[in-house]
């Protein structure tokens, strides 16, 4: 089940990809359906808060009608980056799933804890690493092709 979320979070991905942003992808699902999915739109829309994760959340939050994502799963292409986590906790999702991890931003594992820092209003549960190498694939060949242009 992990990895059919994951795949549709990739498809996300790919999406921004053809349209020149960074290609990351998030998915957001409650009981086992999806409720939201979203891609990096940052140079398109120019905001930095366009992340993959905030327009997911976002998404997820119209639908539902409410900002609280009590039960929810988000499966995103790569480790949230501080922003994208502290969106994840005051959300109140309840698991996070990446693909690939970020060694320079990450914030579940890799350089900050917020998913479970203690003295945040939630703590969000997560699991790293599914699909990790063609998670981390896309990103790589991404900045790869524009190095060589």
């Amino acid at each position: 089940m992990k990895e059919k979320f994951m795949r549709l979070a990739i498809k996300e991905a790919q999406k921004a990809e053809k349209k020149d942003e960074v290609p990351i992808g998030a998915v957001i699902v409650k009981d086992g359906k999806v409720i939201a999915r979203a891609y990096n739109k940052r140079e398109s829309k120019q905001l930095a808060t366009a992340h993959a994760e905030i327009l997911a959340i976002d998404k997820a939050s119209k639908k539902l009608k409410s900002w609280r994502l009590d039960g929810a799963e988000l499966y995103v292409t790569l480790e949230p980056c501080p922003m994208c986590a502290g969106a994840i906790v005051n959300a109140r999702i309840k698991k996070v799933y990446f693909g690939a991890t970020e060694e320079k931003s990450g914030s579940a594992q890799s350089k900050f804890n917020i998913l479970t820092e203690s003295g945040l209003n939630h703590v969000t549960e997560y699991e790293g690493g599914i699909l990790s190498e063609e998670c981390s694939n896309l990103i790589k060949n991404y900045f790869k092709n524009k190095r060589n242009k």
